[in-house]
């Protein structure tokens, strides 16, 4: 078994290796067609797209089962009525990796009801007649290697997810699972916190595909008033390393917080603030109209905040 680690202690191993241009991620060495059109994962499409457009995407987490597969099918499919881009699929996992209380609570909640990873690959077959936006799951990398690498990869792409965060991933053992990727167009998104040295972002994005994966604050999920300050200015930086896109998680409490990152942001991925409004509900007809018109509201706040510094 590969060794874990907490995502607060992402930042402090360090490589020191200088880059003086941006690089092209890892895929690109290890896969000859990426970046042709005969490589281009729906995730990749996604970006294409909202680029071409103007526009920012707008990512709601949901976790897979809860309260019941069921009603996270209806949520989705009610999130990308309202204007959602893609959907991240949590993976219920007995140890949290960065997760605050209202998604650990969430996976605990599916986990006492019996939930497996079959039923989150069912989940995506079942909504293929009606869900049109990628979908990537959310899943620890010890659920990816128990399963098997290439195995979990195209059992997820077969069932219709486009991609696959990894947030426990080390960058030291990225590379068999980013070419794997590659050869499947599948995208494999990784995380660059607060704390990891600038060197070690570079290397996590050359073996990334997709979009990036940038954590807002330092510590775990959760919903926050104010973000740090030098936010901005990070993300700026990182944009000059990469092409990839590179979206802001964690803190994202609702449309305010949602306009202050758009115009530096490809793309906002929100997660507490959604999870806790399907547990709230209480029955699966109240969810479906509160991540609606929640997600409407997100849309339009990142829509106004994008046009207007255009």
């Amino acid at each position: 078994m590969p060794q874990r680690f907490h995502l607060a202690d992402a930042g402090l191993l360090s490589v020191h290796v200088g880059y003086n241009r941006p690089l092209q991620p890892l895929t690109a060495l290890l896969c000859p067609k990426f970046g042709n059109d005969s490589f281009m994962s729906a995730v990749d499409q996604l970006f294409a797209d909202l680029r071409s457009e103007g526009r920012k995407a707008l990512m709601p987490f949901f976790t897979a089962g809860d309260p019941d597969v069921s009603t996270t099918a209806r949520v989705i499919q009610a999130a990308q009525s309202a204007g959602a881009s893609l959907c991240e699929v949590g993976v219920p996992y007995s140890d949290p990796i960065a997760d605050g209380p209202v998604i650990q609570a969430s996976y605990q909640r599916a986990l006492d009801r019996g939930f497996r990873l079959q039923q989150m690959m069912d989940l995506a077959e079942n909504l293929k007649p009606d869900v049109t936006m990628p979908l990537v799951t959310m899943v620890s990398y010890a659920i990816i290697y128990r399963v098997g690498l290439e195995k979990y990869v195209q059992q997820a792409k077969a069932a219709g997810y486009a991609g696959a965060i990894v947030p426990d991933l080390l960058v030291e053992e990225a590379g068999e699972l980013s070419k794997i990727c590659a050869a499947e167009d599948f995208s494999l998104v990784q995380l660059v916190t607060p704390t990891t040295p600038r060197e070690r972002q570079v290397r996590i994005a050359q073996s990334s595909s997709g979009f990036l994966y940038y954590v807002s604050v330092t510590g775990i999920t959760g919903e926050r008033v104010a973000l740090p300050e030098d936010l901005v200015d990070n993300v700026k930086w990182l944009r000059g390393q990469t092409e990839l896109p590179i979206c802001i998680g964690f803190g994202i409490s609702g449309p305010e917080t949602a306009a202050q990152l758009a115009p530096v942001a490809d793309g906002l991925i929100v997660g507490s603030a959604v999870v806790r409004r399907v547990h709230d509900a209480g029955d699966s007809d109240t969810a479906v109209t509160q991540v609606t018109a929640f997600v409407k509201a997100l849309r339009h706040a990142i829509d106004n905040a994008s046009a207007e510094i255009e």
